[in-house]
């Protein structure tokens, strides 16, 4: 695996990588990170991959990342008793 190119974002780190006819979306924020596999079918170029990582994706997946910090930090509080 292997990236081939990131996109640009004030907030989060967003790498486009390549691996057994897929391209993958990794966005990464603080120790979080979340991934997204594209086939050919869904997407067969670089630009086809940015399209579909937009303003609106990039807001739900703003929201999944408050989700999982959310979620670790009452398990970890939880079992720190």
């Amino acid at each position: 695996m292997r990236i081939i190119d990131t996109i640009p974002h004030p907030d989060m780190r967003i790498s486009i990588l390549y691996m057994n006819e897929k391209f993958i979306v990794r966005i990464e924020d603080g120790p979080y990170e979340q991934h997204y596999k594209l086939t050919k079918d869904m997407a067969s170029t670089i630009e086809q991959v940015k399209e579909v990582v937009d303003e609106s994706f990039l807001k739900s997946v703003r929201e999944t990342f408050e989700q999982m910090h959310q979620q670790f930090k009452e398990a970890y509080f939880r079992n720190k008793n």
